[in-house]
């Protein structure tokens, strides 16, 4: 059972791993179990959120009148568009193109290993489903994005193990155990 609620809590966009990790270790999964088990778990959030996020996007925008497909996040426009509804893609195109003028300069530098930094992080607001969903406005391609995921996912879970051990190792030189 603690590993369930382990992989629940390292998949849930609001705790992630950050959460999954102390989870594990307080309850006494070893550290060299509770690490990649959680990061494996925190992983399958990017392929979830760009199936979810595509799906979605897919099905709120519309299709083009002709014959191309929408995929990710391209913006279409000027084209004719069927389907979707209308308000969904005027503030769709309208945030898209905010956010691309603004981050361009830092994606274009960057690119995935910005990604895989960003998610690296282990605080509030900058973990897989976060980084998945920048990176999929921002139009990177999925093949380069998942792994740089993935790796940054390995980082947060890393550092998170590592400040849960130095944090628990601090903790016994308080507290006396028989």
């Amino acid at each position: 059972m603690i590993y369930l609620w382990t992989a629940i809590l390292s998949i849930l966009p609001i705790s992630e791993l950050r959460g999954g990790i102390p989870f594990a270790l307080a309850n006494g999964v070893p550290w060299y179990i509770a690490w990649p088990f959680a990061v494996a778990a925190n992983a399958l959030a990017a392929p979830l959120c760009w199936l979810f996020l595509s799906t979605g996007h897919r099905l709120f925008y519309g299709k083009p009148a002709g014959n191309a497909g929408l995929s990710g996040a391209a913006v279409t426009t000027g084209n004719a568009v069927t389907g979707g509804f209308t308000w969904y893609r005027n503030l769709f195109d309208r945030f898209v193109e905010r956010a691309r003028e603004k981050l361009r300069s830092g994606v274009e530098k960057w690119g995935a290993l910005g990604v895989a930094l960003f998610v690296a992080v282990p605080l509030p607001v900058t973990g897989a489903w976060t980084g998945t969903l920048g990176a999929w406005v921002m139009g990177l391609p999925k093949r380069k994005t998942l792994p740089a995921v993935i790796l940054g996912v390995a980082g947060a879970g890393a550092i998170v193990t590592a400040v849960m051990l130095l944090g628990i190792g601090a903790l016994r030189i308080f507290i006396k155990t028989l």
